[in-house]
């Protein structure tokens, strides 16, 4: 562990086990790195406003939310990337004018969560932060991420068209897609950490499961896939260990620590 000064951590999938909590085991051993100066983060696809009770429990020393669009460094934002009140509203009405006016879609703001979902998500999701009703009409405020319900391939293609300036990755557990400015990627805000905290990114161990982690594993010095992890993300990995309901990263950095 002595090569290694960060260690960055996916949420969903990847930290928290599949009843959305941490283990007082991972608790225990992330302490037990921060003894041995490591610092700790959060690099995830959720919006800030989304992971405050983790954020809570864990106080991580660097902060990627928005799938990147939004980090944190000593309770300081360093870098930012938002679409403008205008281009949030056009992406808006274009996804609706695509994909029908009662698609769902959720909006990341730097202070809030926005959302027309049909069913609440703290009803499926208890650790799910507040979030904003809306009915997206006319919606002015500049967005950090922009996510939407596909379900057909073709639609999904003429968005990617329409927002050539946009990154776009789909999330494996479902049919969501997120757009965000383009070249917003957990890497790019990797960048952005090694920068700010002169850390180099072979100091780095990444976790992660999903196809938005693949970046990431690839860029830091070690990536480390979650043994529930698409097939995608454990051909790129360096290595692969036991799932997130089975202490995969507890048991893995217990090791690394003896």
């Amino acid at each position: 562990m002595e090569d290694y000064k960060l260690l960055l951590f996916d949420l969903d999938g990847t930290l928290l086990r599949s009843d959305k909590t941490i283990s007082q085991r991972t608790l225990q051993v992330l302490h037990k790195c921060r003894e041995k100066g490591i610092l700790i983060g959060i690099s995830t696809s959720r919006g800030e406003q989304n992971i405050l009770s983790f954020i809570e429990e864990l106080q991580p020393d660097i902060l990627i939310t928005s799938g990147g669009a939004l980090v944190k460094y000593n309770n300081e934002y360093i870098y930012k990337a938002e679409f403008s009140k205008e281009e949030t509203n056009q992406m808006i009405a274009t996804i609706r004018k695509v994909c029908g006016i009662d698609c769902q879609i959720t909006v990341d703001t730097v202070d809030s969560h926005y959302w027309n979902y049909k069913i609440d998500p703290k009803k499926q999701d208890q650790s799910w932060g507040d979030s904003i009703y809306t009915n997206f009409e006319n919606f002015e405020t500049c967005s950090l991420k922009i996510c939407v319900e596909i379900f057909n391939d073709s639609q999904i293609k003429q968005l990617q068209k329409l927002f050539k300036e946009c990154d776009c990755i789909r999330f494996s557990d479902g049919y969501w897609y997120k757009f965000t400015k383009k070249a917003v990627t957990k890497e790019r805000a990797i960048m952005e950490i090694s920068t700010a905290c002169k850390i180099k990114i072979e100091e780095m161990m990444a976790f992660g499961d999903d196809y938005a982690d693949i970046g990431m594993l690839q860029l830091c010095g070690k990536g480390i896939a979650m043994g529930n992890a698409i097939d995608a993300v454990k051909e790129k990995a360096d290595a692969v260990i036991g799932s997130n309901d089975e202490e995969g990263i507890a048991k893995y950095l217990e090791e690394l620590l003896h």
